[in-house]
């Protein structure tokens, strides 16, 4: 087959593509959640606390005029000041953490939905007679009975006579 069929059986495989789906909800949705954070958390947070916004908190580390101030982060950095920029890591955590829950919920929502489904329309509960498992013929691994992909190997697997596709 070659090099090129094999990248394209590779490439086309429904795993890769979900995954390259999945990375692109998630740059979009992780763009969102910042600006979440840094426009509608932060301001309020940061008034509450006395400061106007955390991205502007930081610490300078090699002062060349001590006796001068730097009133944002933008101002230290134009005079050439190493700067330790503990505001903006605050705002990446609250972000990780607002995109962390976001994804729990989503998850759990879809699982619930999953669960639902399966109980209304029978799921994949094994039909009298039928056994739990069955094994891969190419990799040898231990698959549900009923799976006509294994999941270790993603090879197509021939469906059992009588059993209709899960």
């Amino acid at each position: 087959m070659g090099l090129f069929g094999d990248f394209k059986k590779f490439a086309l495989r429904g795993n890769l593509m979900d995954m390259a789906v999945g990375f692109t909800v998630g740059a979009a949705f992780t763009s969102v959640a910042k600006s979440l954070v840094s426009d509608i958390i932060m301001p309020p947070l940061g008034y509450v606390l006395g400061s106007s916004d955390f991205s502007d908190l930081f610490f300078v580390l090699n002062e060349k005029e001590p006796d001068k101030t730097y009133a944002t982060l933008a101002q230290a950095q134009a005079a050439g000041l190493t700067t330790i920029n503990y505001g903006l890591f605050i705002n990446n955590i609250i972000s990780f953490l607002l995109v962390a829950v976001a994804m729990f919920l989503i998850i759990r929502m879809v699982n619930q939905l999953d669960k639902s489904l399966e109980d209304a329309f029978g799921g994949d509960k094994p039909q009298p007679g039928d056994p739990d498992n069955k094994k891969c013929p190419y990799c040898l691994s231990t698959i549900p009975f009923r799976a006509t992909r294994c999941a270790q190997c993603t090879a197509e697997l021939p469906a059992v006579e009588g059993v209709p596709a899960s």
